[in-house]
């Protein structure tokens, strides 16, 4: 039999379990509710955060757009700086290379003029002065005569019978160069014209003017080296035009001297309008000269005709 002392123990145990079963539940329960408050806080959290990301990544989107923009905008205004600017130098540029060139002409043209109003008044200095840059004397083992550089490649006229049956040809420049001859270019016995080359470049060359356009009585000079007198000039004027053998002449009072043969005959505007030739004996101021128009188709087609030979 169960005494009553054993009853109590165990009713007091029963009760005991039944409330640590009770605080246990009532423990659990709670936790699960703290639980789920914590989870749902947690996705609230999470929610706020995304929303908060994303409105910052667009932001920095939007900034970033922002900003390539603007440098878009700059680089395009720089561009249109730098061509603006280009455009500007270009046109100045251009400008200050027409002023040049204007103010180069007007100062050629005011050159000329000096020129012509000298040799009006009886004053050759500016003309000779060029001229004898180009006026060559040719000397050879057989006699001398003279010549005009009329190529800045190194072409010199002069006549044939200067240089025929000579073995050894040299030129003496104004500036006192000497070079020899190696290379007879070509020549025409008929019109008394034949080129000579010198392998040296950037020499002074005179231009040819046109004959057809002198007149009688107009005023010419002769250049050359007369009697070994070497780059002498004589004044003189047009005296008539001879046609010998289809070759138009100049002829003017001019004293064509031994040595003078070859040299240019020149006009107030310092232009070769002939090629001195000879003179008839016994006759002073008697000298002939080969029109430029002839000197220059005979040379121009010697050379020519050279050059293409050296495939030039």
């Amino acid at each position: 039999m169960i005494n009553s002392k054993t009853k109590r123990l165990a009713l007091a145990l029963i009760l005991a379990f039944a409330l640590a079963g009770g605080l246990l539940y009532y423990i659990n329960y709670n936790l699960s509710i703290i639980r789920l408050d914590f989870d749902n806080r947690i996705k609230i959290l999470d929610e706020q955060t995304n929303r908060k990301v994303e409105i910052l990544q667009s932001r920095i989107h939007a900034l970033g757009q922002n900003i390539s923009a603007q440098i878009d905008t700059v680089s395009a205004s720089l561009q249109d700086f730098r061509k603006q600017n280009e455009k500007e130098i270009n046109t100045l540029s251009s400008l200050v290379d027409q002023i040049e060139q204007q103010s180069n002409i007007q100062l050629n043209e005011l050159k000329t003029e000096l020129k012509n109003i000298r040799i009006k008044s009886a004053d050759f200095s500016a003309v000779v002065d060029d001229v004898l840059k180009s006026v060559v004397s040719v000397s050879t083992n057989l006699g001398q005569g003279s010549g005009v550089i009329i190529d800045s490649k190194g072409y010199i006229v002069t006549n044939v019978h200067v240089i025929s049956g000579a073995s050894k040809v040299r030129i003496i420049t104004y500036s006192g160069s000497t070079y020899n001859i190696n290379t007879l270019v070509g020549y025409d016995s008929d019109a008394d014209i034949a080129v000579l080359k010198v392998d040296v470049s950037g020499l002074d060359s005179l231009p040819f003017g046109d004959s057809d356009n002198l007149k009688v009585g107009e005023k010419v000079i002769a250049a050359g080296n007369p009697a070994g007198l070497s780059f002498t000039v004589t004044e003189g004027i047009v005296s008539a035009f001879r046609t010998q053998n289809g070759v138009k002449y100049v002829q003017t009072d001019v004293p064509i001297n031994p040595g003078n043969s070859g040299g240019p005959l020149i006009n107030t505007k310092g232009e070769i309008v002939g090629i001195n030739n000879f003179k008839i004996g016994g006759f002073e101021s008697l000298g002939f000269a080969i029109s430029s128009n002839d000197a220059r188709k005979v040379a121009h087609g010697i050379i020519e005709a050279y050059e293409a030979s050296q495939n030039q």
